[in-house]
């Protein structure tokens, strides 16, 4: 069932309308780089993320489920990607190396975060000193969806706001995606 769940989530990373193209083209990940992919889900994006910083760099795909990262380590075996390390998270950890990351990822998830300013505050510390937090989140629907019934969504001006009240700043704010924002954050 997880591995349908996780195949059916990598369908939806992947659909053209929802453009990962474009969010990899923004986000300007280059060889080399180490990035997390907070809640990996089926892996798509750390697949993604993989192939584009090579053997140099390293993907941390991170996720509570264990049978999602069990596939993305599959997924990436058949792929011949090695630079990927799986890590299971608990509610209040995440066993990253410290001052290590380029950039954290974080799409469809912080609507599951409870205290988002103070979990983004302790991100601080896997941070390279210019790293970035990319977020990607559903935006607020108006019709009558799963994530609106479900409050799978946080508006982009409470994104900031709580980003702003733990230590970092909006460097980019892009528009392109139709069902939910995305912006980049920087330390101050």
């Amino acid at each position: 069932m997880r591995n349908f769940q996780a195949k059916m989530f990598n369908k939806k990373a992947s659909d053209p309308k929802n453009k990962p193209n474009k969010i990899l083209e923004a986000i300007a990940l280059k060889s080399g780089q180490n990035i997390v992919d907070i809640g990996a889900g089926g892996g798509y994006f750390s697949l993604k993320f993989s192939e584009i910083v090579g053997s140099e760099g390293k993907i941390y795909a991170v996720d509570t489920n264990q049978e999602f990262l069990d596939f993305i380590r599959k997924s990436a075996t058949e792929k011949k990607l090695n630079n990927i390390i799986t890590i299971l998270a608990t509610e209040d950890r995440l066993d990253l190396p410290e001052k290590s990351l380029d950039f954290i990822f974080m799409r469809n998830i912080t609507h599951h975060i409870s205290n988002r300013a103070k979990y983004f505050g302790n991100l601080k510390n896997f941070l390279k000193p210019d790293g970035k937090i990319i977020i990607i989140e559903y935006k607020p629907s108006k019709s009558f969806s799963f994530r609106g019934m479900f409050g799978h969504h946080v508006a982009k001006e409470i994104i900031i706001q709580e980003m702003e009240e733990a230590g970092y700043s909006l460097e980019k704010d892009f528009d392109f995606l139709q069902e939910q924002h995305f912006t980049i954050y920087s330390t101050r």
